[in-house]
């Protein structure tokens, strides 16, 4: 009988708990100076980072805006002029362009030959001191050519949307490894006490493919994931306090469950734990630190009319105040997403009316904050950055209207402050806009740049993850020296 209980409870106890009751052995040492390493990574909360706020390197920019254009912008239609596409308009590409190559949705060799080339019905003209190339589709933006950097050759490695918005964000095609963001607060933190290190606006009609990954911490501690921000009301559902609790009686509950969260905490060294903590306090603090934020009362009717942004309607344009606003309270690392820029030619999404839409949700905010930002004398050390996941074909893709089919060799992004050099181009692709010729430049090299104008020395930035040191670049990456001022 007693014989067995005793090989009941034998069976009960699991090996954590084996561990956690366990006071002496070899096991318990290694467990203990595991657990201590976790238990400071988890500990790093949004203020100072792993290198106490700052990088290995000198830092040109303090913090970055990433505006990500969901679903692949197509550089021919903005940006990447090609007069060649004009002249060879219906004709089949050339065999040895697209040989070998992967297209989503796109036979190299279908039962009508190579697929045709497509010129683009978009009138281009040079702006600016620096005679960039921009279509009418981004008026608003032609008239910052000369503040802002284009990268004309940024290739990536998978063909679909999803990976690819992984890819750009962490690295790596394969969810679960961290976003740049991330890594950005994980290094050097932030300088907000009151507001998330890395924040996350969304608009368009729906949210970008992938999801929540594409901002998340991955395996790094959660206190660095980013946090989502809606652009009217409360930031975060049920931020506010019920009218019937009392400042007073909140903080005894949160002291109450942090005191319980500390306790476990130095019984487990779980950074998750500490993670939760570090929530908790946040968004106590928030409570009075996001009302703030939202009220616009002494914003200019300029100041709003520049971002054609309106009180009380949510938009890209209001997101785009709402990130200077950020920038203004420290926050780290924002990423905006705009979606519906898959234009393959459907009848919602083609390069007809539907890119006329999505380029007038985004251009005047885009060009505002740029603005805004050189004005208040904040662009100088605010590291802004414009462009989606992959670029478009040349080719073109008939559906039910006239579209691009997804195209990895190389799109257009463009960069602005931080050091990056005002109203320059890097790189160069052939006359059919279909391969870089001159300076490609790769995700990882992006990121790498992105990085290293923060401060940080991304070969550096790494963390131990089952058995391997991992990296925002992986194994690859160089800093776009060309680039930089």
């Amino acid at each position: 009988m007693r014989s067995t209980s005793y090989q009941q409870a034998l069976q009960g106890i699991t090996r954590r708990h084996f561990f956690k009751q366990c006071g002496i052995g070899l096991g318990s040492m290694a467990l203990s100076s595991l657990l201590t390493d976790q238990a400071a990574a988890g500990s790093i909360s949004h203020d100072m980072g792993l290198y106490n706020g700052q990088g290995q390197l000198p830092a040109k920019a303090k913090r970055v805006i990433f505006m990500f254009m969901a679903g692949g912008p197509s550089q021919l239609e903005l940006f990447d002029y090609k007069p060649a596409l004009q002249k060879y308009n219906g004709q089949p590409i050339p065999q040895s362009y697209i040989e070998g190559k992967r297209f989503a949705f796109m036979d190299s060799f279908g039962n009508d030959g190579p697929p045709k080339l497509l010129g683009t019905v978009r009138d281009f003209k040079q702006h600016g001191n620096s005679g960039a190339w921009v279509s009418e589709c981004l008026p608003h933006t032609a008239g910052i050519v000369d503040d802002i950097s284009f990268l004309k050759t940024v290739a990536t490695e998978v063909p679909n949307h999803a990976p690819a918005k992984i890819f750009m964000n962490t690295g790596s095609g394969q969810f679960g490894r961290p976003s740049m963001g991330a890594w950005v607060n994980y290094g050097i933190g932030s300088e907000s006490q009151n507001l998330p290190g890395f924040v996350v606006l969304q608009s368009g009609p729906r949210g970008p493919r992938g999801g929540q990954p594409n901002w998340g911490s991955g395996f790094l501690p959660a206190a660095h994931q980013g946090v989502p921000f809606r652009s009217t009301g409360d930031p975060i559902l049920n931020l506010s306090t019920p009218e019937t609790v009392t400042d007073a009686s909140q903080r005894r509950v949160i002291d109450a469950v942090n005191e319980l969260n500390r306790a476990r905490l130095d019984v487990t060294g779980d950074g998750e734990i500490a993670a939760r903590i570090s929530s908790y306090e946040m968004a106590y603090r928030m409570q009075s630190s996001a009302p703030e934020l939202m009220d616009l009362s002494k914003e200019s009717q300029s100041t709003l009319d520049l971002y054609g942004a309106k009180v009380g309607e949510p938009s890209y344009a209001m997101n785009c105040l709402l990130a200077r606003r950020l920038v203004e309270r420290g926050v780290r690392f924002i990423q905006l997403y705009h979606t519906n820029w898959d234009h393959h030619g459907g009848n919602s999404e083609n390069l007809s009316n539907s890119l006329d839409e999505v380029c007038h949700d985004v251009d005047q905010g885009s060009a505002a904050l740029v603005k805004d930002l050189k004005q208040r004398g904040l662009l100088e050390d605010t590291l802004v950055i414009w462009g989606g996941e992959f670029g478009r074909t040349p080719m073109g893709e008939i559906r039910d209207t006239v579209g691009r089919n997804h195209h990895i060799e190389c799109s257009t992004m463009w960069m602005a402050g931080g050091g990056v050099k005002a109203g320059y181009t890097l790189g160069e692709t052939d006359e059919l806009g279909f391969s870089p010729v001159d300076k490609p430049v790769h995700v990882h090299d992006l990121q790498a740049t992105i990085l290293h104008q923060l401060g940080i020395d991304h070969e550096k930035l790494t963390y131990r993850f089952q058995g391997r040191d991992f990296r925002l670049t992986d194994v690859a990456g160089h800093v776009q020296h060309d680039l930089l001022v």
